[in-house]
């Protein structure tokens, strides 16, 4: 029976070596400190200069907030010329949730699924800021899509409360 012992060898080897590996990864997850509750500082980005651009560029008047507290911070800004005069403008609300203004030239239904990933239209209106805003709601994103404009739609999305949203579409001017 010499060809047994090898065997017998080589499972004790490899339990050895697996409770060695689990020791070192709890020696390590003890011993490193990991923090999970801070959250990364979101670093707020100037939008003047893209925004003056679409405003010359695009075919539609072009939104984007005045009048926010200095809570709200711009983190995303984009114009492409190139398809459909997309502009795209997202922000961290106070509360650390997200919200982006979305325009486009593109088809009407198409883009409103896109901008609010996948939200439902839930016929619920308000008027917000003299405007009428048509509420959508989804898994991810919550909308409001601005109504009665031609050549481009407006909408509003993100994982804010409706209130934020509503906040955000008051403050928008199209220019």
């Amino acid at each position: 029976m010499a060809g047994s012992k090898g065997k017998t060898q080589t499972v004790r080897d490899m339990v050895l070596s697996l409770g060695l590996i689990m020791v070192a990864g709890l020696v390590m997850y003890f011993f490193i400190p990991h923090d999970d509750s801070a959250a990364p500082d979101v670093k707020r980005v100037d939008y003047r200069v893209e925004l003056l651009t679409a405003r010359r560029a695009a075919s539609y008047p072009v939104a984007a907030p005045e009048g926010l507290s200095p809570d709200w911070k711009a983190t995303s800004v984009r114009f492409d010329g190139a398809q459909f005069d997309a502009w795209h403008l997202g922000f961290h609300s106070p509360d650390g949730e997200y919200v982006a203004v979305e325009q486009s030239t593109e088809k009407r239904a198409r883009f409103i699924d896109d901008a609010s990933q996948g939200a439902q239209e839930t016929k619920a209106t308000e008027v917000i800021g003299g405007r009428t805003w048509t509420r959508y709601t989804g898994g991810r994103y919550d909308a409001l899509v601005l109504e009665g404009t031609d050549g481009a739609t407006t909408v509003v999305a993100g994982t804010a409360s409706f209130a934020q949203l509503a906040e955000m579409a008051g403050a928008l001017k199209l220019a």
